[in-house]
């Protein structure tokens, strides 16, 4: 009889443990931050499988929402999982004018207030994205400021793309190069028009603009990736959508460069996976609607 009260009781403890770590795994899967998922497969991933493929990629873009804190943490963990002697960070948070300035920061000849000071920086930079740069300065990896100096962004919104070719030489030198062609029948862009389809002819230049800010980030990667540098360039989601914007113009460059995308979206339950998602990118982060937001 003793024994077989032991051996009661050995089970009982066995199953209290067994239903403790059910309620302890429901509650964590509850909080958890995010899911990633391949999105060809529809199939989640972890982080780690997701790291192991985007090693051997010479470009990686990471679409984000400027302002979703998760994302920007996400984009250190994989800067740090990539960490090679080849790797270069490229980003869309800094423009082209800004570049000999974030160089001497890097090297260690400008303080940071110098670099805050005398830099175009975002309303979050200090959240989102000083922390990669930090890491990049502390391990020595080059860093690329993509983007186009915003100012002839704002001027091709008002008068189109051909008004770039009356700006200087030296304005020029911060532009790709001109003329700038745009296929106004990608989706992306066709959809941005239509968003904005009762601006008459202005919708046009804003997507002008777009595509000027696309095509510059392409062309700012080229140098590195043609010295056979690994290159993890961070944007918004909407540049890279379905393997256009920027994508577009690194392909029409370099053909048959392999690339791969991440991207995001946000919902309301991050374990559902929405097939409509499936073109968006190579692997997508699901967040909660509650992510936490840095503005």
């Amino acid at each position: 009889m003793k024994t077989m009260e032991k051996k009661r009781t050995l089970w009982r403890s066995a199953l209290a443990a067994v239903l403790f770590f059910s309620v302890c795994c429901v509650s964590y899967a509850q909080v958890q931050p995010y899911t990633i998922y391949k999105a060809s497969e529809g199939r989640q991933v972890t982080f780690e499988e997701m790291l192991a493929q985007l090693q051997d990629a010479p470009l990686v873009f990471f679409g984000e929402f400027h302002n979703n804190s998760i994302l920007h943490w996400l984009q250190l963990q994989v800067l740090k999982g990539l960490q090679t002697e080849r790797l270069v960070l490229a980003a869309e948070f800094f423009e082209r004018d800004d570049q000999l300035t974030l160089d001497e920061w890097l090297a260690g000849k400008l303080s940071d207030a110098n670099l805050e000071a005398e830099t175009k920086l975002w309303n979050n930079f200090k959240v989102d994205y000083k922390p990669l740069l930090q890491y990049a300065k502390a391990k020595e990896i080059p860093f690329i400021a993509s983007n186009v100096p915003r100012k002839y962004a704002s001027y091709v919104s008002r008068e189109g793309l051909e008004a770039l070719e009356t700006l200087s030489e030296k304005a020029k030198a911060y532009l790709p190069e001109l003329p700038i062609q745009v296929d106004m029948e990608l989706p992306s862009y066709a959809a941005m028009q239509e968003m904005m389809h009762g601006a008459g002819s202005r919708a046009a230049y804003m997507v002008q603009a777009q595509a000027l800010k696309d095509a510059t980030m392409a062309e700012s990667l080229f140098p590195a990736l043609e010295q056979g540098k690994q290159v993890l360039h961070i944007n918004g989601a909407y540049h890279t959508k379905d393997g256009e914007g920027i994508v577009w113009y690194v392909r029409e460059k370099m053909p048959d460069l392999p690339i791969l995308l991440i991207s995001c979206v946000e919902q309301e339950d991050i374990h559902a996976w929405d097939a409509t998602h499936a073109g968006l990118a190579d692997y997508v982060v699901v967040l909660p609607l509650d992510s936490p937001k840095s503005y």
